[in-house]
């Protein structure tokens, strides 16, 4: 079966130039002009904007979490990515008993016959020891070329520094990028402690027991682990300060190969969000910030400081105890009235994946804050090629899989829950306005978003085996 898709306007990370392109199976068999085929499906493209499919680098789907699970799933979560113009994702496999391998394998019987977009796994490392050294090894021959620590959640997710040192020279020499969530955990434990027994329970203490400077310490001091372990590659997750910024600024301005991401609710929403009725519906780890911080994460999307734009999509209902409709059924799972009563008991995450580009689209290429170039640098191009997906993903190029959205820039509509996809019942951006919007969306040839229409199906994502990632 073969696509054209005639007379579009393509915008990759580096040029903006009117072409058609002819798809044929799973790629892109040409990009040219007055390209024919005697036997394509055309579309017409006359004034759409044609851009590679989105890659969200940071998802947690089908997650378990404070006695529920995360409500999107790797279908319903798929199905909200394309809607949005992503059509690859990357998770996080847990680090439970057993091997590595038998942690990715329980992780691939979740999403493999659920999967509605491509995808692929990091893989956390929460446990450390000698075998866990060796399998780190492994890691490349299962597809994942990075892996995550963390400086917080102690007990449950943190590792010492000594050993996120080990860990950070186990994936250099592996081929293997770290990744880290960054805050002091010694101190958020003290403060939510104190909190607790102050009676201050509201999700605004949430913010206050997580401060900005734990993050800001912390990512230097991943950064100085890194350095010390052989300028080790490291990827900041879901940046949230402005120290961070500046802390992956020095970094980089001493040689160090130091990358960051990132997250829509950091650049739109502050730490007085919480403060708000259903404030726990902003409730995420690390928390929002001051308006200071997102200024500061707009100057470092600006000035490619920072080089992807990511979700930590992890959304939880608002109210479990209530059905949405979804695709004909009624669905309920509980979600953040869990902890109607304590900060410390509502499941940390919030809906984003479908948001992401539509958001980003309106309020920065439509404001001038970035040029449609960029927007395609940081949300398709620069994510395939640190992960080890380029030029398979995030580029239009023959040979390239057809992962494509066709956006229409004069587009306009009223964003909200009844607009995303997502598997919950809010939206963060309820009632905002936006200009331009994927029309047309494409996995590997396939169509599988036209206009409100849907064609993806659980099981047509495929796992992607990702090569050793490029240092942007």
């Amino acid at each position: 079966m073969a696509t054209l898709i005639k007379n579009g306007t393509l915008i990759t990370a580096s040029e903006t130039f009117n072409a058609d392109i002819l798809i044929e199976g799973e790629k892109i068999k040409l990009i040219g002009q007055n390209l024919t085929h005697p036997d394509a499906e055309v579309v017409d493209a006359t004034g759409k904007y044609i851009l590679p499919g989105g890659i969200d680098a940071h998802v947690h789907l089908n997650l378990p979490m404070f006695s529920t699970v995360s409500s999107d799933d790797h279908y319903t979560g798929g199905k909200a990515a394309a809607f949005g113009g992503t059509t690859t994702v990357i998770d996080f496999v847990p680090q439970d008993e057993g091997t590595l391998e038998e942690n990715i394998n329980r992780w691939h019987a979740r999403a493999d016959s659920r999967a509605s977009v491509d995808f692929g796994f990091h893989m956390n490392i929460t446990r450390f020891n000698k075998e866990v050294a060796k399998e780190i090894f492994t890691l490349p021959d299962l597809g994942i070329t990075s892996l995550k620590v963390f400086t917080a959640y102690n007990g449950r997710l943190r590792l010492s520094d000594g050993e996120i040192f080990r860990v950070m020279r186990l994936a250099k020499s592996a081929g293997i990028l770290t990744m880290v969530h960054a805050e002091n955990g010694d101190v958020i434990d003290i403060l939510v402690d104190e909190a607790l027994a102050s009676g201050n329970k509201s999700p605004y203490f949430h913010a206050k027991t997580r401060p900005a400077w734990g993050a800001t310490e912390a990512s230097l001091r991943a950064a100085a682990l890194a350095a010390q372990a052989g300028d080790a590659p490291l990827y900041l997750v879901h940046m949230n300060t402005a120290g961070e910024v500046d802390q992956l600024v020095y970094a980089r301005e001493h040689g160090l190969n130091m990358m960051g991401e990132a997250c829509p609710q950091y650049l739109f929403f502050t730490e007085d969000d919480l403060r708000r009725e259903d404030g726990a519906k902003w409730i995420c780890s690390p928390p929002m910030r001051t308006k200071a911080d997102s200024l500061r994460l707009w100057e470092g999307l600006k000035d490619r400081i920072i080089q992807t734009v990511s979700t930590d999509h992890c959304p939880f209902f608002f109210d479990g105890t209530t059905p949405i409709e979804y695709e004909g059924e009624q669905v309920a799972i509980p979600g953040k009235e869990l902890g109607k009563d304590d900060f410390t008991k509502i499941p940390n995450g919030l809906p984003g994946v479908g948001d992401r580009m539509p958001i980003l689209w309106t309020t920065a290429v439509g404001s001038g804050r970035m040029t449609p170039n960029q927007f395609v640098e940081l949300h398709c191009t620069n994510p395939a090629k640190i992960f080890g997906l380029y030029p398979q993903k995030g580029a239009l190029l023959p040979g390239a899989d057809a992962d494509i959205a066709i956006w229409d820039p004069n587009k306009e509509l009223r964003y909200g829950v009844d607009v995303a996809q997502h598997r919950t019942d809010y939206n963060l951006y309820e009632g905002w306005h936006l200009k331009g919007f994927p029309v047309m969306v494409f996995l590997r040839g396939q169509k599988i978003v036209d206009g409100k229409n849907w064609y993806g199906k659980p099981g047509m994502g495929h796992y992607l085996n990702r090569h050793e990632g490029e240092l942007l």
